[in-house]
């Protein structure tokens, strides 16, 4: 079991994460529903307008039961980061407390729940010139390109990375070109120290080959519910394929179908199956912190509520 981060001086913020579908989302409206609090979505894709399917997003009928926030927040074309979340998550929680409601953080982005609780890495401002060479050196060399540059230098990032991760590859190469310093040492000399909040975080736990049965089955309802018209009717707004919001999981599939390169069998097959990988990397991410107490949703309710109201007690 974890332990709870304590400071007396700070306000108390309780944190719900893990990785997809295991069971956040129903959690969070269960407690919310209880104990008065408002959610704030700490996801990476729910802050685009548009994309609601693919990404799982609360139903207007949830939304209107308990208040959500950082939900459509940009255009699928506008840039969001951590530091945005951050800023605006912490204005967020403000907010609510002074509304005399307990705010609940839930998501499964660790960065963006990262950034907000212990503080944002100082690092130099976006290259738009740069990046853009990048880019393009990616798109020319292949595949890869980049993340074989990143190996080269900061190497202990690199085996953090996936290749395809673009945004977090650019970001490293940028800091590296305009610092002379590798990104995984700012980090460690960093450490997140900044702490606004003392922090119960819960993450919700399932085995693994139920969690990949939701996944899959997640992934079926989504199609069934609509996925492909929702791609069809961001493209038609003329939002380009090669957008960030756009290259990922479900989205490009979809993509890659209504193209002709892929069938929809196919399509679903290969949103299962990096939905697995992804929710796999958000099972690394977490259990690094020993600070998370992990639950079972389902049969742990007693417990959970238990642990926040001891928390909130304190």
């Amino acid at each position: 079991m974890g332990e709870v981060s304590k400071d007396p001086g700070a306000l108390p913020l309780l944190v719900i994460c893990g990785p997809t579908a295991s069971g956040k989302t129903a959690l969070a409206l269960r407690l919310a529903q209880r104990l008065e609090m408002e959610i704030i979505s700490a996801d990476s894709r729910q802050v685009y307008r548009h994309l609601d399917i693919g990404t799982a997003k609360a139903t207007r009928e949830e939304r209107g039961r308990v208040p959500h926030h950082l939900i459509d927040v940009v255009d699928p074309d506008q840039d969001f980061s951590a530091a945005d979340f951050a800023r605006l998550g912490r204005e967020t929680v403000g907010q609510v407390f002074g509304r005399s409601r307990l705010p609940v953080v839930v998501g499964g982005t660790g960065l963006y729940i990262r950034t907000l609780t212990e503080g944002l890495l100082p690092g130099p401002p976006a290259d738009p010139g740069l990046r853009r060479e990048l880019l393009e050196a990616e798109g020319a060399e292949g595949e890869g390109a980049l993340h074989r540059r990143l190996e080269q230098i900061d190497p202990t990032l690199a085996r953090r990375l996936q290749p395809r991760d673009l945004v977090r590859i650019v970001r490293a190469l940028e800091v590296y070109d305009q610092t002379g310093r590798r990104l995984s040492d700012l980090q460690a000399e960093h450490g997140f120290r900044e702490a606004p909040y003392r922090i119960l975080q819960l993450a919700v736990s399932s085995s693994r080959e139920e969690l990949y049965q939701r996944i899959d089955r997640r992934v079926e309802a989504m199609v069934q519910e609509g996925l492909l018209d929702e791609v069809r009717t961001l493209l038609d707004m003329g939002y380009s394929p090669s957008l960030k919001a756009l290259r990922t999981i479900g989205y490009r599939e979809c993509i890659a179908h209504l193209k002709g390169e892929l069938s929809l069998d196919e399509a679903v097959r290969l949103i299962q199956r990096d939905t697995r990988r992804y929710a796999k990397r958000q099972f690394t991410w977490f259990r690094k912190d020993n600070s998370i107490i992990w639950v079972d949703s389902c049969g742990e309710f007693d417990r959970i509520l238990a642990l926040i109201e001891d928390f909130y007690a304190e």
